[in-house]
């Protein structure tokens, strides 16, 4: 088998994800027998049909890896500076420079072992978008080398599978950036099922994202950054607060312009804007001491925007708030005459 035939198979097969997907998903009956789907793969809830979807994309993939592998596919050199990231991206930025820097020294030592992959841009038909593998393109730009790759035909749909099973499989992004996938995906337009096969997730926990990403800006997720230590109850109780505190969302923005010059990590950023979104606590004011005729202590008033409170301090302190409930009709009386007059 020549190298482009063996291309225009695998540019074939992907082409034919999309379709098998929605057939898989509009049939009860499933087209194949199935193995049980390890757990740590689909959440507990998915439904059997994408169950059937997400497998048999998985399987596809893995064939077409193997394919590759083993030399069937046409691997190219391409300059990086013509590669363009994918219309969806699903990285934050890492907070360890040193975990690329040592990524990208193992490349300058021993090559790059792994192609990513691209397509051609619908923008432009002398660039590239990166599907996977962004990283490595990253390195690969920072050493002034060319980048090996694979390239194929797919469209948006067929992409964001793609690159949310490439994803899965290395388990490493965080909860927000897979929220985030989700929220750049629901933006343009991915039909709810396609997003769902790409994360392997089902309805409820697709609906708990939605819940986060459509309270919280994404620039505000952007600047926190990938929080590894955050999982999605925090997310979830800061999307709340952000939601409930709308006053304080310039404070925010601001804590998180000054966490950035501090070059905090994300998890302590996401700690100090969730933080920020917290009301200051009612400060307590020493309140008023009320004195008798012949100065003799009687209680203290503390006057809140919403409320007044006398405190007794003395026994003649009790006997002048029985007093002074018992003014109260006659304080209300006065106060409607007095306005009345306004």
């Amino acid at each position: 088998m020549t190298s482009k035939s063996s291309r225009k198979s695998i540019v074939a097969n992907f082409g034919l994800l999309s379709a098998e997907l929605e057939n898989r998903l509009s049939s009860d009956a499933p087209a194949v027998p199935q193995q049980p789907a390890p757990a740590s793969r689909v959440g507990a809830g998915v439904i059997g049909a994408a169950h059937r979807a997400i497998d048999d994309i998985k399987s596809e993939r893995d064939r077409l890896k193997a394919l590759v592998e083993s030399g069937g596919g046409a691997i190219r050199e391409l300059d990086p500076s013509k590669i363009d990231p994918s219309p969806f991206p699903d990285r934050l930025p890492d907070d360890l420079a040193s975990d690329f820097e040592t990524f990208r020294n193992s490349i300058r030592s021993e090559g790059q072992k792994v192609p990513i992959q691209v397509r051609k841009s619908p923008l432009s038909p002398d660039r590239y978008q990166v599907i996977y593998g962004h990283r490595r393109l990253q390195a690969a730009r920072d050493l002034g080398i060319p980048v090996r790759a694979i390239e194929v035909e797919i469209s948006d749909v067929e992409l964001v599978i793609a690159q949310g099973i490439e994803n899965a499989d290395r388990q490493d992004l965080t909860w927000i950036e897979r929220a985030l996938f989700a929220r750049r995906m629901d933006d343009a337009g991915v039909k709810p099922r396609d997003i769902k096969a790409s994360l392997s997730i089902d309805d409820p926990e697709l609906a708990r994202m939605r819940a986060v990403y459509r309270a919280v800006p994404a620039d505000v997720i952007e600047a926190i950054g990938r929080a590894a230590k955050v999982g999605r109850p925090r997310w979830a109780e800061f999307a709340k607060a952000f939601s409930e505190q709308a006053g304080l969302h310039a404070e925010l923005r601001r804590v998180l312009a000054a966490a950035r010059e501090k070059r905090l990590g994300s998890d302590q950023k996401f700690l100090a804007a969730f933080n920020a979104l917290k009301p200051a606590a009612p400060s307590h004011k020493p309140g008023l001491k009320i004195l008798g005729a012949a100065g003799e202590p009687l209680g203290t008033v503390l006057r809140t925007a919403k409320d007044i409170r006398i405190s007794a301090e003395t026994p003649a302190g009790t006997e002048f708030l029985r007093f002074v409930e018992a003014e109260l009709p006659t304080l209300a009386e006065r106060f409607t005459h007095e306005k009345s007059k306004i």
